[in-house]
C-alpha cells in the first residue's frame, strides 16, 4: 500500500442528497423542503390515481354511455373458404374437427368455433364446430359434406 492507490473505505463517502427535516441548522429543517401548508405538506399524504388537485378528473368529465353484457358469447369465425385451403395445402381429406383447426392455427384450444359462408367449398368434408351460419351449412351440404354441431 502506497499513497497512490489509498481511496476511501466502500460507503463512507458520497451520501445521497442533502438530510431534509434535521433542524434549522442543516438549511432543511422546518418545513423539510416541503413548502408551508396543503395536502403535500401533511405526514400521510399520497396522491390517489387520477387526482388532478382538485379539477375534476378526466374519467369524471368526460360522458359515460353503453354497457357490457356480461353474459356475450364470442365465437372465433372461420370462413368454409379457409376449410378449402385446408384441403389444398394441408392435405386434410375428409373430416375437420375442432382439434384440426388448432392444429393448423385457425383457432386457439379455448375459443369456440363458428364456420361462416365466406368464400366457396369444392371438397366434400365432414366438419365439426360449436356452431355454423345457415349459409355455411348449406355450402357445406352442397359441396357433398356434413355439418356436425359440437
Amino acid at each position: 500500500m502506497n499513497l497512490s492507490n489509498l481511496k476511501p473505505a466502500d460507503g463512507s463517502t458520497n451520501r445521497a442528497g442533502k438530510r431534509i427535516g434535521r433542524g434549522q441548522g442543516s438549511g432543511k429543517g422546518g418545513t423539510a423542503a416541503r413548502g408551508h401548508k396543503g395536502a403535500k405538506s401533511r405526514s400521510g399524504y399520497s396522491k390517489k390515481i387520477g387526482f388532478e388537485g382538485g379539477q375534476m378528473p378526466l374519467q369524471r368529465r368526460v360522458p359515460k354511455f353503453g354497457f357490457t353484457n356480461i353474459n356475450r358469447v364470442e365465437y372465433q369465425g372461420i370462413n368454409v373458404e379457409r376449410l378449402q385451403e385446408l384441403v389444398d395445402n394441408k392435405g386434410v381429406k375428409d373430416t375437420i374437427t375442432f382439434e384440426t383447426l388448432v392444429e393448423n392455427g385457425l383457432a386457439k384450444s379455448k375459443d369456440l368455433v363458428k364456420i361462416l359462408g365466406g368464400g366457396e367449398l369444392k371438397a366434400s368434408l365432414k366438419v365439426s364446430a360449436h356452431k355454423f351460419t345457415a349459409s355455411a351449412k348449406a355450402a357445406i351440404e352442397a359441396a357433398g359434406g356434413e355439418a356436425i354441431n359440437l
